[in-house]
């Protein structure tokens, strides 16, 4: 197929580039051109900025592709932006699992964009957990005739996780600098960067639509990190309410529930198998 990635030089992007391109598709990245990628000539390149509607317009307008990977919507102006000016088959936009009020086992039909108000909208209007709702909203309300998913994961990890946010907890430790870490035993789910790539590419071409949630199975506490970070070096962490503020605090327990991405025939990894190697990497 002709397939578009808008972004695609970074983090997981890359990994969903790099298996389109072993499934055999013919793949157009759309970038800022400032980020070099090493895909030589298996890729085709369009250059562009995402959040001019006018460049986007001169890149895009009345190109067709089969499928369209949106990796940077970020709000309810970014879908119109490109969806307006763009013909697909299929639109698979990078969503989040910050749209939900996260619990235990949460499922798809927690969050309804058909029953929120839409409000057009750019990146700075709201918060990023609204911004993406309002990605969500416009999606399924304004362009209901387009083929379409939106991939909703929790906190994605991996070494090139350019966040830090996981390296946080684990530098902190070994450097021993104070933290102020609100929730400790927590439970959270994550998935590994490669394989969310992955996942993205393996949507191209299944017969799915609407919202899908993509997440390692199980969950991990930030204790359960500390405590390996501390066994691994001999490093104790400083707790304290004056320390730096932890990446993850204001997080609420929770779990997301892949049964809709397993019954579609996708196998995720455990999270245990993988995080602790992640760690010992950090480290």
């Amino acid at each position: 197929m002709n397939i578009l990635v808008l972004g695609g030089t970074r983090y997981f992007g890359i990994y969903l580039v790099r298996e389109l391109l072993t499934q055999g598709h013919n793949v157009t990245i759309a970038t800022r051109g400032i980020t070099k990628d090493d895909y030589e000539n298996k890729v085709s390149r369009i250059v562009f900025d995402r959040t001019d509607s006018d460049s986007v317009r001169n890149a895009l307008s009345g190109k067709s592709f089969d499928v369209v990977y949106d990796n940077l919507a970020y709000c309810s102006n970014d879908v119109k932006s490109i969806l307006d000016v763009i013909n697909c088959n299929k639109y698979i936009m990078m969503s989040s699992a910050s749209v939900y009020e996260k619990h235990w086992d949460t499922r798809e039909e927690e969050f309804q964009p058909l029953n929120k108000r839409l409000i057009w909208c750019s990146r700075t209007d709201f918060p990023y957990d609204e911004a993406k709702r309002q990605a969500e909203c416009a999606l399924w309300q304004s362009y209901i005739h387009i083929n379409a998913i939106a991939v909703r994961y929790p906190f994605v990890i991996g070494k090139d996780d350019y966040t830090k946010r996981l390296y946080f907890y684990v530098e902190h430790v070994v450097k021993e600098i104070p933290m102020y870490i609100d929730n400790i035993d927590c439970q959270m789910g994550f998935i590994r960067s490669d394989e969310a790539g992955k996942f993205m590419a393996w949507l191209a071409d299944k017969d799915y639509s609407g919202p899908i949630n993509g997440s390692s199975y199980g969950t991990v506490s930030i204790r359960e990190i500390l405590e390996y970070v501390t066994d691994k070096t001999g490093k104790v962490p400083v707790l304290s309410e004056n320390g730096e503020e932890a990446p993850y605090n204001g997080e609420a327990e929770y779990s997301i529930n892949i049964d809709k991405a397993e019954q579609s025939g996708f196998r995720f990894s455990n999270l245990k198998d993988w995080i602790y190697e992640l760690i010992d990497y950090y480290i």
